[in-house]
């Protein structure tokens, strides 16, 4: 790292036990809790789907599925959700409320869900299990924790070496708002009362146009229900991460950084930040700094979503460079959660490419003909060498389109075979 790791130092909340922690989520459970999963179901009918986000973990690494995956800090229902989308893997999900494993159990039932094993345990008692795991996901939840360091370096002692996990944290400049309306409720002695949540409702519809929280509120985020209030306003603990803190966390925890999930918002090539007068300056930074840098440009970044491994691991994690000769093995995957649109497009183009986890609507990519026939060329089979051919004419505006389309996060690569 560089210097601008000095903002990120170890901190810990000694004020907050797990106690605290235990109780408010046994009194307010999180997410909002499901009855059912049939549109998950649906969504997880799509094979690729599955594949798509495997290789997003591993692109270099064959495809397996008897994976050993940890839900860390499941809530009410992420267990559920990943036992149906990998059938063929063993779930064991931990949470500290029994109220949340009470619902994601009632699903379990309902769906028959084998695979899924749970646990009322802490993430810093998960050495308890006597278990190592290949795929650890752990979202929302490090950033409530008195002590994330000492999280994190829980998960990863039980982290196989060639293991990933996946971490969500709160991003601090995009959730302003937020943290305003928390010191407003704890200005005035607001509780999680059904009454008193009724009103936070109520008062939320009354916020100014040019407050803070008003484009959060546009954005539609879950603040409807009055456990999701709770959750963001009126949550004893949590913290948010610049960038750099992300990744100084990691190095003192063992970890190194892999990619973001979504990774266009973080890129200097991406989106508006392309065209601006500083292009040129942002494309020469360390990468760690053009993170760093687009998060502060784009200012509205609520969460950081990203792929880590152990520092230990033998192999280098994510090699996915369109240079040299190894691109031509690259098998592209489009992302199923993407969407073409063909019509109203802009003047000069056949299609627009839209990935819909992107908040942001500079992201969406533009197509001529040509880059539209390369791809519809895209079968999740073929390799990049035998999509462009061996024109070398055609080979460099093909490349550059490719290499486009994954900065975009329109696609994922299957490098194994590189």
């Amino acid at each position: 790292m560089s210097d601008l790791s000095h903002t990120a130092s170890r901190t810990e909340s000694p004020s907050v036990d797990t106690a605290e922690l235990r109780d408010f989520y046994e009194r307010m459970p999180y997410p909002t809790p499901l009855t059912s999963l049939e549109e998950h179901r649906e969504l997880y009918g799509n094979p690729e789907r599955s594949r798509a986000l495997f290789h997003l973990m591993w692109p270099t690494e064959p495809r397996r599925a008897d994976q050993e995956i940890l839900v860390a800090g499941c809530g009410t229902s992420q267990a559920a959700r990943y036992a149906l989308r990998e059938p063929n893997a063993r779930i064991t999900a931990i949470d500290i409320s029994q109220t949340s494993l009470t619902h994601t159990r009632a699903l379990q039932q309902k769906y028959g869900l084998d695979n899924l094993i749970l646990h009322q345990l802490s993430i810093l008692d998960v050495g308890e299990l006597g278990q190592r795991f290949d795929h650890i996901v752990c979202t929302g939840v490090l950033h409530h924790l008195p002590d994330p360091d000492l999280g994190l370096e829980s998960l990863r002692k039980v982290l196989k070496r060639e293991g990933a996990m996946q971490i969500m944290v709160y991003a601090k400049y995009g959730r302003t708002g937020i943290y305003m309306l928390q010191e407003y409720c704890k200005l005035l002695g607001v509780a999680s009362s059904e009454q008193e949540l009724l009103d936070l409702g109520e008062l939320l519809s009354e916020v100014p146009r040019d407050h803070p929280l008003a484009p959060l509120l546009r954005q539609g985020l879950d603040f409807h229900h009055p456990n999701a209030l709770a959750d963001a306003f009126l949550h004893p603990l949590d913290r948010a991460y610049t960038v750099p803190q992300v990744f100084a966390w990691l190095d003192r925890c063992g970890m190194t950084f892999g990619r973001w999930f979504e990774q266009a918002p973080y890129l200097p090539q991406c989106g508006f930040l392309a065209r601006t007068p500083h292009s040129a300056r942002l494309n020469e930074l360390p990468e760690y700094a053009q993170y760093a840098a687009c998060e502060l440009l784009r200012g509205t970044m609520t969460r950081h979503n990203f792929v880590a491994y152990r520092c230990d691991r033998h192999t280098e994690s994510q090699p996915i460079r369109f240079s040299g000769p190894n691109w031509r093995q690259y098998v592209p995957i489009r992302l199923p959660w993407t969407v073409c649109i063909r019509e109203g497009v802009p003047p000069g183009s056949v299609a627009v490419l839209a990935n819909q986890a992107h908040k942001h609507a500079d992201l969406a990519l533009q197509l001529n003909a040509a880059e539209h026939r390369l791809l519809t060329e895209i079968d999740a089979r073929r390799t990049l060498g035998e999509i462009i051919g061996n024109s070398k004419k055609a080979e460099v505006p093909a490349l550059r389109f490719f290499q486009q389309l994954w900065e975009y996060d329109q696609i994922v690569v299957d490098a194994s075979c590189a």
